[in-house]
């Protein structure tokens, strides 16, 4: 049986060759399809349908535009899922440098910057992610968070108020209550 970290260098090797000759197709356009999801998050009348329009958008926003960028994709992901940060970190520069159009390299960079206290680099990234998919609600939300991180408050709070607009059902919602970090403070309107 091959172990993990076999199968992530074999899958790394595979999809390598792939990267040396060939130019990443751009993404196919979501905006339709995400609209489509927004408009049922906001629609939604219980957790469990929330939560399935979550994940529905988050198939979205995985779906490489190659194989050999999905291949990296989920490598990536594998190491991250692991704590194996730096390896993560590397799959993601190779996604991102093959596939500079394709939002999700740069939202899953910005996410191990993000887990490593790079809040600077995880806000760089998650601006690129979101000008290349401004409805990557999860960018809108991670963003909201490193700003919060980086102690940029109402910014924070602006960010999540239009995250948590498009999609209602996130748990990152409970930090815009009242007494919350980023809850309205006294008379705030």
């Amino acid at each position: 049986m091959i172990s993990n970290m076999r199968m992530m260098m074999i899958l790394a090797l595979v999809a390598a060759p792939a990267f040396a000759n060939a130019a990443c197709p751009d993404p196919v356009d979501s905006r339709a399809e995400m609209l489509n999801l927004i408009a049922k998050a906001q629609g939604a009348q219980t957790f469990t349908d929330g939560r399935r329009i979550s994940n529905e958008m988050w198939e979205v926003w995985l779906r490489a535009p190659d194989q050999a960028a999905q291949s990296v994709l989920d490598a990536g992901m594998k190491r991250r899922d692991v704590s194996d940060f730096a390896g993560a970190l590397a799959e993601f520069d190779r996604l991102a440098d093959y596939c500079p159009t394709y939002a999700e390299g740069f939202n899953q960079r910005a996410y191990i910057h993000f887990l490593q206290g790079n809040y600077d680099k995880a806000l760089v990234d998650l601006d690129i992610a979101l000008s290349l998919q401004p409805y990557h609600i999860a960018a809108q939300s991670g963003r909201a968070l490193t700003l919060m991180n980086l102690g940029r408050r109402a910014e924070a709070r602006e960010q999540m108020l239009i995250a948590v607009e498009n999609n209602p059902w996130l748990s990152e919602a409970a930090l815009l209550a009242d007494g919350a970090p980023l809850g309205l403070v006294g008379k705030e309107l």
